[in-house]
């Protein structure tokens, strides 16, 4: 299972804080986490913002310079990082899921939509649902994507849906308790997307949790049972 971390996070946040390991020993899954933006001396940053550029890649081929040299975050993710894991590991090809939490959630369910059967599950914590109308997503599309808003649609989960994207169930946990839930994730708005196509949701609102890691921790094991039963048996 690929498990795609949130803005200023590395890949080492969910290692050490979401409590993953045990669950995936138990089930016999592989965890593989990717980094969230490129990184190094040579890599264009937001000068000193927390929501752009490194920690902030947002799971997007960017066309615009400076960002367009180095952060190819969607090839990573989908094509270049299995390729390079199923020829150096002992895994299964082609056989992964993919999860993520807040704009590694964003990223696990595009990443998913746009690659028809390239995944046997998905589910999200918190993912940010509807980047298109999301401050966070915003800046980080006009950055990397340009002002044409129709190049953004490509990489936001509820104008795939709407778009056509061929159904694969969606698992979603967010918390009623989020401080980001009604200025940035909008999973209302990937709910009626949905539900105006009858594709498959599953939308857990869990009662008084936030954004943090102890959300995670407190259910990641649900999320990764769910994917280990499709890893196995579809």
């Amino acid at each position: 299972m690929y498990w795609l971390s949130g803005l200023t996070c590395t890949d080492d946040n969910a290692r050490t804080k979401g409590g993953m390991q045990r669950y995936a020993a138990e089930l016999g899954v592989a965890l593989v986490f990717p980094d969230t933006s490129p990184r190094g001396t040579d890599v264009a940053d937001g000068q000193n913002q927390y929501d752009l550029g490194k920690g902030a890649g947002f799971y997007v081929n960017a066309t615009e310079p400076p960002w367009s040299e180095h952060y190819q975050m969607y090839d990573y993710v989908t094509r270049e990082l299995p390729e390079l894991i199923e020829c150096e590991l002992p895994i299964l090809p082609g056989v992964k899921s993919i999860s993520g939490h807040s704009m590694g959630g964003h990223g696990a369910l595009i990443c998913a939509l746009k690659n028809p059967g390239a995944y046997r599950s998905v589910s999200a914590f918190a993912p940010i649902c509807n980047p298109m109308v999301s401050d966070w997503g915003q800046g980080c599309f006009e950055a990397y994507l340009g002002e044409d808003q129709q190049a953004w649609e490509a990489y936001d989960a509820t104008a795939l849906v709407t778009a056509g994207a061929p159904p694969i169930p969606l698992l979603i946990d967010s918390g009623t308790g989020d401080q980001f839930l009604k200025v940035q994730l909008y999973p209302q708005n990937l709910q009626a997307a949905c539900e105006a196509r009858d594709f498959p949701l599953t939308l857990r609102m869990q009662e008084d949790y936030d954004h943090s890691y102890h959300f995670i921790a407190t259910f990641i094991g649900e999320h990764l049972a769910y994917h280990a039963d499709k890893l196995y048996n579809d």
